[in-house]
């Protein structure tokens, strides 16, 4: 059995806590690999450890930082296909919505390259009589970010390639369902030449978040999850003196007007919907069908939702994975069976009331 254990100083350092998550292959309800759990003296050392590798990486020239993420840019690319497996063996997203994780990915490190020409200050000669305005722009130190289980690998990089750039060392506190691939990551950026302590991968529970929003020496905190979770980050960590970014559910709403292309909008609505088995941020959670056009979509989705291939993330040919827990799938399905009771009826059951006079 894989034991995923903490990356500390450029190599994985298994955890002392005796706690432990289980992760599973979603495909198969099958266990996978054990993850370690940080207690608060373990998430205590590894803040130590970046704390001490701030000085070095603070007086780290511009240039060879851009060096080192260029270099990043280039292995996450040529390894494109075997991190996508990864997410897929522990997200269940099929192959072709881990490629595209990876892309998006990949912008936000083809931003930190650049970052540089982004880090310059202002000076303003005789602002005022004999005042001099001068900008600086500093890393604040120690940050972390809490990144969620369904972009294991995208949302990281939202993060780390920006914050490491602009100088400040990096704790990241990944989920505990999909692991792997941050850890993929890790050993990536030491291949690139990343020092020692710059970027380091704790895993665990509520135990670490809590430590890392209270902990004195991280001075940011960049978290996404769902909104009730987001809500506790921000009031815990801005608390506790903290910047906070923490970004919660985005559930979208798809507004189709009567004078829509129906088919159009109906390939967007189940790609939107189905894509990444909606476990996207911003997937389609409610279409909503102005004036008449509301029966004639709804069949155009009904004949699209059958085609859609149904697979494990691992074949190439599947448009939908599974969901990434079995209590993930009951709660999705429990929306379904629920629907009823809570006053949703089915198109042909909307079109037959329609038709039935009033007086009947």
């Amino acid at each position: 059995m894989n034991r995923i254990g903490h990356w500390i100083n450029n190599k994985m350092v298994l955890g002392t806590s005796g706690r432990s998550g289980v992760v599973f292959n979603p495909a198969t309800g099958e266990q996978q690999a054990t993850v370690d759990f940080a207690n608060v003296a373990e998430l205590d050392a590894v803040v130590a450890v970046a704390k001490s590798a701030l000085p070095g990486w603070r007086s780290t020239s511009l240039s060879r930082r851009a060096e080192i993420m260029f270099r990043m840019r280039e292995l996450v690319d040529a390894n494109r296909k075997e991190i996508a497996n990864i997410i897929s063996l522990e997200h269940g997203k099929v192959p072709a919505d881990a490629m595209g994780e990876l892309a998006r990915g990949l912008e936000n490190i083809e931003f930190a390259c650049g970052i540089p020409a982004l880090m310059k200050g202002g000076y303003s000669e005789q602002a005022a009589g004999g005042v001099d305005v001068y900008s600086i722009r500093q890393p604040l130190g120690v940050v972390a970010g809490i990144t969620p289980f369904n972009f294991p690998a995208m949302v990281p990089m939202w993060m780390f390639a920006n914050a490491i750039m602009c100088g400040n060392t990096f704790v990241l506190k990944p989920s505990e369902k999909d692991p792997s691939a941050s850890m993929f990551v890790a050993d990536l950026l030491r291949q690139a030449g990343l020092p020692d302590g710059v970027f380091s991968v704790v895993h665990g529970d509520k135990v670490a978040v809590d430590r890392i929003l209270e902990h004195p020496d991280i001075a940011a905190v960049s978290f996404v999850g769902s909104t009730p979770i987001a809500k506790y980050v921000y009031e815990t960590g801005t608390r506790n003196g903290k910047r906070v970014q923490a970004l919660g559910g985005a559930k979208n709403h798809m507004l189709v007007l009567p004078d829509a292309d129906l088919d159009m909008a109906a390939d967007a609505a189940v790609s939107a919907a189905y894509g990444s088995s909606g476990e996207r941020c911003m997937a389609v959670s409610v279409v909503v069908a102005v004036d008449t056009i509301a029966d004639a979509l709804v069949d155009k989705i009904k004949t699209r939702i059958p085609n859609i291939k149904v697979g494990p993330g691992t074949d190439p040919s599947a448009e939908m994975g599974p969901l990434i827990t079995r209590e993930h799938r009951d709660k999705v399905s429990g929306y379904v069976k629920n629907a009823a009771k809570e006053g949703a009826k089915s198109s042909s059951m909307a079109r037959q009331k329609k038709k039935t006079p009033a007086s009947s």
